[in-house]
């Protein structure tokens, strides 16, 4: 099947932290504070996703308050930190929002991702993701983890969708 056609259904996207919305890099100060850095057009892309109605969520094995302070910058409300097993809470959250995995797009990188990238309706891999992840994925991004990927995955589906051009017109003017 086709991406514009895997991309149709899709109203919830959800996404690794680790590789995807970073670059995959944990730093700790002196002080033992991990930090991590986040590329500003991913915040832009999930503004717009969510602007258009979508529905967006982040789920990782770490825990990270700096997560936290991302997910409540951009007002992400599903938030699943420790988490082990990442397709059963994918498939806890579908049955939460009353969504199928046809309607489910999943973004990842590396192993820990494969079974939600097997089980959503679109599954995508970031550029620098682990071979096995790509050969999975329905879509492998341009852009690495961290630089970008998660806004690509973004347009690719409201163009796909047609509603790329009308949500952009409020910036344009």
């Amino acid at each position: 099947m086709s991406v514009d056609k895997l991309c149709q259904a899709i109203e919830l996207i959800l996404v690794d932290v680790d590789g995807v919305l970073t670059d995959g890099s944990i730093v700790y100060s002196n002080e033992g504070i991990e930090t991590k850095q986040f590329h500003i057009r991913d915040g832009m892309g999930i503004r717009v996703w969510r602007n258009a109605g979508g529905r967006f969520g982040i789920i990782t094995a770490r825990n990270s308050h700096i997560v936290n302070l991302r997910a409540k910058e951009l007002g992400i409300d599903i938030v699943r930190q420790g988490t082990a097993n990442k397709a059963v809470a994918v498939r806890e959250i579908l049955a939460e929002l009353h969504l199928t995995t046809d309607q489910l797009c999943y973004v990842g990188d590396d192993l820990p991702d494969l079974a939600t990238i097997h089980l959503a309706g679109f599954g995508v891999a970031v550029a620098d993701a682990c071979e096995e992840v790509r050969q999975a994925a329905q879509y492998v991004t341009t852009a690495h983890g961290g630089r970008g990927a998660v806004r690509e995955t973004i347009e690719v589906i409201l163009k796909a969708q047609r509603r790329w051009d009308e949500l952009i017109q409020s910036y344009a003017s």
